[in-house]
This record gives C-alpha cells, structure tokens and sequence, in this order.
C-alpha cells in the first residue's frame, strides 16, 4: 500500500511512502525475518522486565545465570548468540510463566501472505 506523503517546504514535488508489514526484517527482506521479529519481540518484553525490576545489568545477568556482557548486548539488541528458546527461558528466569496460544489465522491478515504469525504480548 502506497501513500502520498506532503510535500516538504524545501520540496517541489511528492515523496511516495511505503507501507511496511509490520515486519522490518522481512521489509528489508533479510533471511529468517519471522524467527529475527519474534527474538526483538521477547527481548523487548526481557528488557522491559529488567527495567521494571530495577536491576542493574550486574544483577540481571546474576538473576538470569548469564554473563553480564550478554545483558549488554540483550539491552542494546545484539542478539545473535539469543535464540526464540533461549529468550523464552530467561523470561521464566524472571518470574513469569510463558504460555503458547494456537490459533486459526487472524481474518485481517495481509491478503496474499501465506502461514501464519507469531505475536508476543505481556500481562499486566
């Protein structure tokens, strides 16, 4: 879906903007893009967690049994060495239960996409 943006003060003309799927990676067109989307997902609601908390990375990375180094790079997003289950875990190292919902497809699904989608959301 293409939109029109305005144009700009310093601008003659109209830029075209794209709607993106709500899926960056698979916007961009990266490989694994679901798996990638559902890892910033859970470490989003992993940091949220530790905020809430109020620990420092030293006592996150004690609390969840991992090098304070990996809280780092869990904090600012690098998260090539955090798998979906990795990342699954150290969300019930913090207290909380996980449960998996399965479902049939949402009816408002981008028309054309094929499988499903995986979303994550956090209690109150």
């Amino acid at each position: 879906m293409k939109a029109k943006a305005k144009p700009s003060a310093a601008s003659t003309g109209t830029e075209t903007v794209e709607m993106g799927s709500g899926n960056v990676f698979a916007d961009l067109g990266l490989p694994d893009a679901n798996e990638r989307h559902l890892r910033v997902q859970l470490a989003t609601r992993l940091n949220d967690l530790i905020q809430a908390d109020g620990l420092t990375q030293a006592a996150a990375a004690k609390h969840l049994g991992i090098a304070q180094p990996h809280v780092s790079e869990l904090k600012n997003y690098k998260l090539g060495r955090f798998s979906s289950e990795r990342l699954l875990h150290l969300i019930t190292r913090m207290d909380r239960d996980v449960e998996i919902f399965i479902r049939p497809r949402a009816a408002l699904a981008k028309p054309g996409a094929t499988g499903g989608a995986v979303t994550v959301w956090a209690a109150a």
